[in-house]
Parts: structure tokens; sequence; C-alpha cells
């Protein structure tokens, strides 16, 4: 790994921790969901490598998809609007969807997700994230699957970061020193 992409950076959670914890997690819904195809729905960026991982340890048939979330600004700029664009329109009627995310944050996003896919006429929504920052949580949400508890405000690596860095390639996760 290059020297200049580690600078800066202190790793809190390691490769071999985050594998061993996507195989647990993959274990359990298997588990959850035997004898059912599962649509992983993935939120783009932070969930990418994520759900890579975690969809070639699930032992039940898997279809992926993925979503973005971008935020607009009303007008007035009193609140921001959020808009959800899928890759395609995705048929979920009667289907069990998993949301796979990388780091719930807030909950909004992820509430708001769950609640349009159910209305959109799911048979089952769960949600499974890697990292969970509870203590950041705006709404009563809790995920139905997660690899770590964090309470770091930034972290980056392993598929996780803001657009203009760097390290979202590293294979475990870090923050800022």
């Amino acid at each position: 790994m290059n020297a200049s992409l580690k600078s800066g950076l202190r790793q809190v959670i390691s490769a071999d921790q985050i594998q061993k914890r996507v195989r647990e997690l993959g274990r359990q819904i298997s588990d959850d969901y035997r004898g059912q195809t599962v649509i992983a729905l993935g939120i783009l960026e932070n969930s990418f490598l994520f759900m890579a991982d975690l969809v070639r340890v699930i032992d039940v048939p898997v279809i992926c998809a993925f979503i973005k979330p971008t935020y607009k600004q009303s007008k007035p700029p009193s609140a921001p609007l959020l808009e959800i664009l899928f890759s395609h329109e995705l048929d979920i009627a009667g289907k069990h969807v998993l949301l796979v995310e990388g780091l719930v944050h807030s909950g909004v996003t992820s509430e708001f997700l769950m609640g349009d896919l159910r209305g959109r006429g799911a048979a089952s929504v769960k949600l499974v994230t890697l990292l969970d920052r509870q203590s950041a949580r705006r709404v009563p949400l809790q995920p139905d699957y997660f690899g770590f508890l964090v309470d770091d405000a930034f972290v980056c690596g392993y598929g996780m970061g803001n657009p203009e860095q760097t390290a979202r390639n590293l294979p475990y996760l870090a923050v800022s020193t």
C-alpha cells in the first residue's frame, strides 16, 4: 500500500476484523432468508465494497442493485430535499429487500428508504450496515444487522470516505490522526 495513502490516518478496524465480521453477517443473513431470494440494495458510495464482500458470503440467491441518494436544496432553503435515484426501476413487490449501508449515521436516509420500499409492496425490508454510529441518530432506527459500533466523526477506507479522498481503497477502516 502506498505510504502517502496512510499518512495522517490511524487504523481503527483491521482488514481481518472486517472480513471476519462480514462472514458472520453473511451466515446470519443466510439463516434468516433460508429458502428465499433476497434483493440486496446497496446505498452508494459507502456500501460498495461491503456489499461486494457480503453478497459473496450469503448462500441464498441474491439479486444486486444500487441506489444513490442525492440532496438538493429546496426553495426556500429552509430544509434540504432528499431525492433518491435508483439505477433502474426495481420491481420489489412481494420480494425481500436487504438495504445495505456502509455507515448508518443519523438514520434519516435509511428510515426514508425503508419506508419507501415497504410502501412499494416489499414482502420485507431489513437493514444491514457495516458501521453503526448510534450516537448520531436523529430517528429511532435500529439496523437489523450491523458490523461495528463507531463513534469517530469521520471514518475512511474499505470503500468509505468523501469523494475527494483517496483513502477509499484501503483494506481497513481508519480515522484522521
